[in-house]
């Protein structure tokens, strides 16, 4: 991992050194998830200089997620040293906005002639809009989704042409599976992501709320909250899910031990590569009860942090690009992403034909309609949130609380933190 990242630095670095005799400008860049996203960077960082000769890009050393990602943006803007152009994550957006370091957008969206016809639907804009502020663009977007080992389950007597709706059903043809294929495991939900997306997804999934209106309240705990919490702890209470960690689990499924895998559809170009030939594997619908249910987008925005107008020129051009049909294009076919930007999705010359032969990536884009905002917590405390709901789940799925113990207890701390 430390060679990947290295390389993809000096790739950049590289990259900015060769232009600099002829470029005006270059823009400071920095943005998380290396694994995923150091070759998409660098192919859209020269691609975009090749476009602009007037720019160049030099990127930061990657930083692992999201929160992290958060954490060192907020130092540079002590430091005075703020990337130009931040990738951020949708639910980190807000703590940008309420400190004033994210540049509204709008003017530059404005100041564009036929904009409407970009491909930028106000759906998948309003994404990166935080308290009237358009404070980023859509850069990579994912949704939950369920990954199935078809060997096992067929098996197991299921059918990937009817696959579970609820969870209910999941845990079953999990338990089926490990029933009848020896030495294989039921299933994993990958809880851990950024701390708690996958539980705002069970509770959206049902219709509930993550704080009331107010946003001073505690909303998680009501009945949809200890439904969902139920839920997930039915999830290891037989012995179905295992506390294992994402790449303990992931290992186990890409090497056919596994039936059932719950993870974010940015994880399918790496676990599909990883599958290769071994069995065949079919991507599902993250189950949806009800018509108020809803799964929260996940990934990235690109986030405008200079404040310099000739810097901002330069910045508009680069996130318009990476946003834009081309970098789209260049995204989607390099990760399990799916774009904010909706021309290439229909165009022959774009991803059309990609989701016709790739009907696993098109299981997220199949889910827009249920689309809805991942939730970011107000206040000074919204990291110190994420950690406390990370470590009360952790209780769930290493058995030491039982669900409704734990959702109490992450309800009351998470009180106290909205509290101050």
């Amino acid at each position: 991992m430390k060679r990947f990242v290295i390389s993809g630095l000096l790739a950049g670095l590289t990259l900015s050194s060769g232009m600099a005799t002829a470029a005006k400008i270059e823009l400071v860049v920095d943005y998380p998830y290396p694994e995923v996203f150091n070759p998409v960077h660098e192919e859209l960082a020269k691609r975009f200089a090749e476009k602009f000769p007037d720019y160049s890009v030099r990127f930061r050393a990657p930083t692992a997620d999201y929160e992290p990602a958060a954490q060192q943006a907020l130092r540079h803007a002590v430091t005075n040293q703020l990337a130009d152009v931040s990738f951020q994550g949708l639910n980190r957006q807000r703590v940008f906005v309420d400190r004033s370091i994210a540049v509204d957008l709008t003017p530059f969206i404005k100041a564009e002639p036929d904009w409407e016809n970009r491909g930028y639907s106000d759906s998948l804009m309003s994404l990166g809009r935080v308290n009237g502020i358009q404070s980023g663009i859509g850069f990579s977007l994912s949704t939950p989704i369920v990954y199935y080992n078809a060997d096992l389950i067929g098996k197991a007597g299921f059918s990937t042409d009817n696959l579970p709706k609820t969870w209910d059903e999941i845990i079953t043809l999990a338990d089926k599976s490990r029933s009848v294929n020896a030495d294989t495991y039921g299933m994993h939900y990958d809880w851990e992501i950024t701390g708690n997306w996958l539980w705002q997804s069970i509770l959206f999934s049902k219709g509930g709320k993550i704080l009331d209106d107010t946003e001073q309240k505690v909303a998680f705990d009501d009945t949809i909250g200890q439904e969902s919490i139920a839920q997930l702890g039915r999830m290891v209470e037989n012995g179905t899910m295992q506390n294992y960690s994402y790449n303990e689990a992931a290992q186990l499924f890409v090497s056919g031990k596994m039936a059932v895998f719950s993870s974010s559809t940015s994880r399918l170009t790496g676990i599909e590569k990883q599958i290769g030939d071994r069995f065949k594997m079919v991507t599902g619908l993250f189950p949806i009860y009800g018509e108020s249910g809803r799964v929260p987008a996940g990934g990235n925005v690109a986030m405008m942090f200079t404040k310099d107008p000739e810097r901002q020129k330069a910045a508009w051009e680069y996130i318009k690009f990476v946003t834009g049909p081309e970098g789209a294009v260049v995204m989607t076919k390099n990760t399990g992403y799916f774009p904010a930007n909706m021309l290439p999705i229909e165009d022959p010359n774009g991803l059309k034909g990609f989701y016709e032969e790739n009907l696993n990536q098109y299981t997220a884009v199949k889910q827009l309609p249920w689309l809805t905002g991942w939730y970011a917590f107000p206040g000074e405390n919204g990291l110190k949130i994420t950690d406390v709901i990370l470590d009360n789940l952790q209780t769930v799925f290493d058995r030491s609380a039982q669900p409704q113990a734990a959702l109490q207890n992450m309800s009351k701390e998470v009180q106290k933190l909205l509290d101050r």
